[in-house]
């Protein structure tokens, strides 16, 4: 996971790997609606629980966020995340993106940003993602950056749509 960026720069965005400075953000995001019905509540309330869950996030081995800043203002406007989840062969790549960021296309140059540069690593060449059935908005994206469906599973008793990139 070393080998990935630090940082990343689109034509209207930049991504940073997740820092204590953004925890007044992640508190933001982790209770926007999309946040709690598509990933689930984190119960981070306070700005101490979002610090804590940063890191904890940072201390996870094979796991990254990079939190997603419009060029324009330096606002951040979502996450995207490179993960290894136990139940899963190959790396998952995930978004979330406030509402007010929503209809854009930042979750999209985003996720191909970081979607391009770890397929350039023979390590991470097959990438997944996973999604909940009702969630359409990121089905869409998924497919609309060539991923297609693969299965479903059932991990934690809910259904989860799982996609690859090849």
């Amino acid at each position: 996971m070393d080998s990935l960026p630090e940082q990343l720069t689109t034509e209207r965005l930049n991504l940073k790997r997740i820092g204590a400075e953004d925890a007044a953000f992640i508190l933001e995001l982790l209770n926007t609606e999309g946040w709690l019905r598509f990933i689930g509540d984190r119960n981070i309330s306070t700005i101490e629980d979002a610090l804590a869950y940063i890191e904890r996030l940072l201390a996870a081995p094979n796991l990254i966020y990079w939190v997603v800043r419009t060029k324009s203002n330096g606002n951040p406007a979502g996450i995207v995340s490179f993960l290894k989840r136990d139940y899963l062969e190959h790396f998952d790549i995930g978004f979330a993106f406030i509402p007010e960021s929503s209809g854009k296309g930042y979750a999209r140059e985003a996720t191909k940003a970081v979607l391009d540069t770890v397929t350039r690593q023979p390590r991470y060449h097959t990438v997944l993602a996973t999604t909940m059935p009702s969630n359409t908005k990121s089905i869409r994206l998924l497919e609309h950056l060539g991923f297609r469906l693969q299965m479903e599973l059932e991990p934690d008793g809910g259904t989860l749509l799982v996609f690859a990139n090849t």
